[in-house]
């Protein structure tokens, strides 16, 4: 797609957060320069307004009836001053001059003046104007996903999706279904004279079962989405949804008490990356690492993981969960190489980071609302392909685990601790998949974890599209993934 195309396109998104979130208020570009400058007459870093509007409903079913469901509209403007690494931060719900001016004025009250410091921003350029503009072609379309169906036929297609998933096997006795859409317009207007806008549609489905054998309940799940409207859940995906949900739960139903002790554990490809994303992810933020924090601090250029293991942060997929035109800071997300062959690159960064550590802004900052303050967040995070055939890996060990799916887990960023339960594992035993096993839990390091990692996979997979991070009490909707791979050592905590 041409530049010319991309402009096009950018100034349509400009244009829809324009009628959206300032023509109704009386505000123009002008009155926003003129908020930004208010701020600027003290000597601060970085000043940025931050407006959003969403509209957001969900949907529950239970028992073939839908039992709750929820639609919300919220809109307002944080606004932020930034100086040294002290951060002014104030919000407010009501989009008027008068209440921008008075945020401005509380902004203000900072401390210290920090130092003033050019920060690079890759991917941005300047238009005839001289004004900042972003130069790249919408990654996903600017679909109002809640009116995209209407509600009648929402509520069909969690019916559906029931009547699929228990017609799969009579086991099956509760079936839960939930869809949820998002529409979110935003726009950032910077002192450095940026104004960046944003559509950003989200949609998500999600199944859970309930199968029942010998006295026994066992459950399974699955589901996904991305930057789509509903029309993603096409007959072929619920489908698919509902086999995965249900293979997951009659597979419980016949599995045995996971063992305990050191073994080797196979992680399956996709959804598994989740650890990669909590136990490494997590302390290659840059915050994490300004601060001396993370068990990766000032180690860039070392070798912190084997050789073949390349992690990436990517939120340029077109239509992934994680991915962003813009991050909340108004600059273009990016495809950051973190780990390459083993060797540490860098860090995610957001403005304030990267101009206290004195590298480039990465595209990583994020924030819940406009009543939060952004920090550096990943968005699609993943370890890239090796060469090894998946069946070869299996093939290669003698006696392990084999993780397929996982379930919830907690890791400490400061020491790489980490604690992973599997919802769906194997046994393997003499190369070959034997039994189903459960409660099966991996503890570990993250950066020792990496070091382990002795074959790597050739068919990286992402997750189908439900990730969602939480950090500082913030969340925002994230993506994941690796391709198969061999950890050698790791401590497999069971029930039997």
């Amino acid at each position: 797609m041409s530049q010319t195309t991309a402009a096009i396109q950018g100034e349509t998104l400009l244009s829809t957060a324009r009628d959206s979130l300032l023509a109704p208020y009386g505000l123009d570009q002008s009155s926003l320069q003129q908020v930004l400058g208010q701020i600027m007459i003290r000597d601060v870093d970085f000043a940025d307004l931050y407006f959003q509007y969403s509209r957001a409903e969900s949907w529950q079913l239970e028992e073939g009836q839908v039992k709750s469901g929820s639609f919300s509209i919220d809109q307002g403007v944080g606004v932020r001053a930034v100086s040294g690494d002290k951060t002014a931060f104030a919000y407010t719900d009501d989009i008027t001059l008068p209440t921008l001016q008075q945020a401005a004025a509380a902004t203000r009250a900072i401390a210290q003046a920090g130092a003033q410091a050019r920060v690079e921003v890759p991917g941005l350029t300047h238009d005839s104007q001289g004004r900042l503009q972003l130069a790249r072609p919408a990654l996903y379309l600017p679909h109002d996903p809640l009116v995209s169906l209407r509600d009648e036929d929402k509520v069909a297609l969690l019916e559906k999706l029931e009547r699929i998933a228990r017609s799969l096997d009579p086991r099956i006795t509760q079936v839960m279904a939930s869809l949820a859409g998002e529409y979110e317009v935003v726009l950032v207007a910077r002192a450095d004279g940026l104004v960046a806008a944003d559509v950003r549609p989200l949609v998500r489905l999600s199944l859970q079962v309930i199968a029942e054998a010998n006295g026994r309940r066992e459950q399974g799940s699955a589901g996904g989405g991305g930057r789509f409207d509903y029309a993603y859940f096409s007959d072929e995906m619920i489908t698919q949804y509902a086999q995965q949900a249900v293979h997951q739960a009659l597979t419980n139903l016949d599995a045995r008490p996971a063992p305990a002790g050191t073994m080797t554990v196979v992680l399956g490809a996709g959804w598994p990356g989740i650890l990669l994303h909590e136990a490494i992810g997590h302390g290659l933020e840059g915050d994490f690492n300004r601060k001396g924090s993370s068990a990766f601090s000032g180690r860039v250029g070392e070798r912190v993981a084997s050789s073949g293991v390349t992690v990436v942060d990517d939120g340029t997929i077109a239509r992934r969960r994680g991915s962003l035109n813009i991050d909340d800071e108004g600059n273009p997300t990016n495809r950051t190489v973190l780990i390459e062959d083993g060797i540490l690159k860098g860090y995610m960064q957001d403005t304030l980071n990267a101009r206290l550590m004195g590298v480039a802004v990465t595209g990583n900052a994020r924030r819940e609302s406009f009543a939060h303050i952004p920090m550096p967040r990943m968005t699609n995070t993943y370890m890239l392909n090796g060469d090894k055939d998946p069946q070869d890996i299996i093939k290669s060990v003698k006696h392990g685990l084999y993780a397929v799916n996982f379930g919830g887990g907690q890791v400490d960023i400061t020491s790489g601790k980490f604690v992973f339960s599997a919802a769906e594992a194997y046994m393997i035993e003499d190369g070959k998949i034997t039994y189903p096993v459960k409660g099966a839990t991996l503890i570990g390091n993250g950066p020792d974890v990496l070091t382990r990692v002795s074959m790597i996979g050739n068919d990286m997979a992402l997750d189908p599209g439900v990730g969602t991070c939480g950090k500082e009490g913030q969340s925002v909707p994230v993506g994941v993934g690796q391709p198969t791979l061999k950890i050698d050592s790791l401590t497999v905590g069971g029930t039997a």
